[in-house]
């Protein structure tokens, strides 16, 4: 789950129903990114960025897929 994505979209005041229409694509699909099924293609995800008004990716992450560097 993007936890941080749905808050945002509640925060902002937005269903799924209202925020996929808002950026033009189906609830399904948006219901999708926001379960971590599916990722957004950078065309979506901009779209969600600039609706949201936030300008950093880490609204993409889920739980199962952490992102970490390793030490070279």
């Amino acid at each position: 789950m993007r936890e941080k994505l749905v808050k945002l979209r509640e925060a902002a005041g937005y269903t799924q129903e209202t925020f996929s229409k808002a950026i033009g694509i189906s609830r399904s699909h948006y219901s999708q990114i926001e379960t971590g099924e599916k990722d957004p293609s950078l065309k979506v995800s901009l779209k969600i960025k600039r609706k949201l008004g936030y300008d950093r990716d880490d609204i993409f992450f889920t739980h199962k897929s952490p992102v970490s560097r390793r030490a070279e």
